[in-house]
């Protein structure tokens, strides 16, 4: 009997291997049982704030980026007298490992910050050309916490300092995959493309899957002011040459503007310098001898036969004024 024992448990020894590797769900579920969620590995959270001062355009293009970004924390407006060294200790306080600052300076200018917490690097932008969702009112449509297909220019691999931002906005505008709040399918994506030193932002709407996009919005240009090493602050990598100021930009406009009324002076001044006092050097008697000269001869001699005839003048008189016989 112990052999055949033996036999046996040999025999159900590779059954009960096959067994462990296959997963069995149970044949009914109770309801207290928690359903296990997928592990959710990629914890990046965005702080989205800003400073007072903010004008309505830029606060909407703010709420419009929020409702993008399903793994974002919403904070209330700072005051403009705190330092920015300070939203590195909100980002601790929220647990956000990343921010996006909207800085707008004279409720005309707005300036962007984006920043990796709290080691860095954080970027500044000029944002330019603003157009919000409810401004433009395209066609394309994509469901609310839906995670996108990002998109970036060719030229983003060839400088080192737009590679820096491609892996910063990658890391901001990426929504983490098994978000709690987020939507497990792609059904829009995020162009970054580069033209003229600026990063320009388009979102578009994925129709079929040959490639058909429709606009959703919003629409913003990025201006790449300075890179710095530290989060909101620190040395600075990089500074872009071809950046003008807004202010320097006015000033110049104006210059130009009030220079015009003395370069229409001198374009007069000018004009009498270099205006020649005769423009042709003619001969009057180079036109006797062209043509045939016997009949103009003949003509002049016409024109001096003929008689000159005498207007009379006539002379001018005055009307005398009837008296009125008064009663």
């Amino acid at each position: 009997m112990k052999v055949k024992s033996k036999k046996t448990e040999a025999k159900v020894a590779p059954d009960s291997k096959n067994e462990s590797q296959k997963v069995l769900l149970p044949a009914k579920r109770r309801s207290d049982e928690v359903i296990k969620k997928t592990k959710w590995i990629n914890r990046q959270r965005v702080l989205v704030l800003a400073y007072r001062g903010i004008n309505l355009r830029s606060r909407h293009l703010m709420e419009d980026l929020k409702r993008l970004m399903p793994h974002h924390r919403p904070e209330a407006k700072i005051e403009r007298q705190k330092n920015l060294q300070a939203i590195n200790e909100i980002c601790e306080a929220k647990n956000c490992n990343k921010a996006i600052l909207f800085e707008g300076r004279l409720k005309r200018d707005l300036f962007m910050w984006f920043a990796n917490v709290p080691s860095g690097p954080s970027a500044k932008f000029l944002v330019e050309n603003i157009h919000t969702m409810g401004e433009l009112k395209l066609t394309g449509n994509c469901l609310r916490g839906s995670r996108p297909l990002l998109s970036f220019d060719e030229s983003f691999s060839t400088d080192i300092q737009y590679g820096v931002l491609k892996e910063l906005l990658t890391q901001i505008f990426g929504v983490p995959n098994q978000h709690p709040k987020s939507q497990p399918f792609f059904d829009h994506v995020y162009t970054f493309s580069i033209l003229d030193n600026r990063i320009w932002f388009r979102n578009f709407q994925i129709l079929t899957e040959d490639g058909g996009l429709v606009e959703v919005g919003p629409r913003f240009v990025l201006n790449p002011v300075k890179i710095f090493s530290g989060s909101f602050g620190g040395q600075t990598i990089w500074e872009n040459p071809h950046y003008i100021s807004p202010g320097q930009y006015l000033r110049s406009f104006k210059e130009k503007a009030g220079k015009k009324y003395l370069n229409r002076i001198e374009q007069k001044v000018a004009l009498k310098i270099n205006k020649p006092e005769t423009t042709y050097s003619l001969n009057p008697l180079d036109e006797i001898f062209s043509g045939d000269v016997d009949k103009k001869a003949e003509d002049l001699d016409k024109l001096e036969s003929q008689p000159i005839k005498k207007q009379k003048v006539q002379k001018v008189t005055k009307k005398k004024l009837k008296k009125i016989d008064v009663q």
